[in-house]
């Protein structure tokens, strides 16, 4: 594992220890590996951090990067060694976001070249160039958005606060016609990573729900008794109100050009073996592992619940 240590990564080395597998972590170390692994500590801005991995053979690499060096370089120094090598990309690496259904044959955005702006989309394009140089022996995966318990962005995590924290007050809600929501738990997605043996590209999305659906799944979890008040797009806007995730924002609200960003086929993952567990047992956990954090802690996406109020009290 290149990585190992965060979230998703942590969970896809759990899972192949939980296997029977040795596990092998390359971090910086400022957290913990899961219990059984070997962790070598390393910057991977030093260009022979993996050196010291470089006299195994690897039945298998696992790289999670967002950042194509990183990838070029452990790809120069392990690719010869590795059997399989699987790389987790993004469907940020797609240019169009709007053709509904698009599968993994859709446009992409042109690949990052080595002193191009940090662009999260190209970055992972330029990765995936690079490990397809591995031929069969490559897997790419791209996830949609990952959610479940321990979700560092805090988006789909916001939706329980926001309604748990909320009682019997109101709640403002993006706009819901025509909106889609799909996800994929991170443990759905560790436990395929861990089970694929397919080479190629593979959109690893869950399935598409209308945004109100989803929303009512979390409000009926969280025993909202509130009103809820959806939001005009040019209100919000108006109102500095940002799309997607971070401060200040609805989280997975789109803006309306980017009707297929979550609106993706996933007849390849799920025909290849991709399990997708019902969407309230994720929400269930969601909103279990958000009250214990607590409801109103700082968090890296949403509204604070100030904000909200101080927006409902403008309509």
């Amino acid at each position: 594992m290149l990585g190992g240590t965060g979230w998703l990564s942590g969970r896809i080395a759990r899972r192949w220890l939980d296997a029977g597998a040795r596990v092998t972590c390359l971090a910086r170390g400022e957290r913990a590996a899961p219990d059984g692994a070997v962790l070598v500590r390393g910057d991977r801005d030093d260009p022979e951090v993996y050196d010291a991995l470089a006299a195994r053979e690897w039945d298998q690499v696992v790289d999670i990067s967002s950042r194509a060096a990183h990838v070029e370089r452990a790809v120069e120094v392990l690719g010869d060694r590795a059997a399989r090598w699987t790389q987790v990309s993004s469907v940020s690496v797609y240019s169009d976001d709007t053709t509904v259904g698009a599968d993994e044959s859709a446009s992409r955005h042109p690949a990052a070249r080595p002193g191009d702006e940090d662009d999260y989309g190209a970055q992972k394009a330029a990765a995936e160039d690079v490990v397809g140089r591995l031929g069969e022996r490559a897997f790419v995966v791209r996830p949609g958005l990952i959610v479940g318990d321990g979700d560092p962005t805090d988006r789909f995590g916001y939706w329980a606060a926001a309604f748990a924290r909320a009682g019997a007050g109101p709640v403002l809600l993006p706009p819901l016609k025509g909106k889609s929501a799909q996800v994929i738990d991170v443990d759905d997605l560790a436990a395929y990573i861990v089970a694929a043996t397919r080479s190629g590209v593979v959109n690893a999305v869950g399935n598409e729900h209308p945004l109100a659906e989803v929303l009512g799944a979390i409000r009926t979890a969280a025993g909202h008794t509130g009103a809820t008040i959806v939001g005009e797009e040019d209100w919000l806007v108006a109102h500095r109100v940002e799309y997607w995730a971070g401060p200040r924002s609805l989280p997975l609200w789109l803006p309306p050009e980017m009707t297929g960003f979550m609106s993706r086929s996933n007849a390849v993952f799920c025909a290849d073996g991709g399990a997708l567990r019902p969407l309230t047992d994720t929400v269930d956990r969601v909103l279990a592992d958000e009250r214990e954090r607590g409801v109103d802690r700082e968090r890296r996406a949403g509204l604070t619940r100030a904000e909200e109020l101080a927006l409902l009290g403008d309509r």
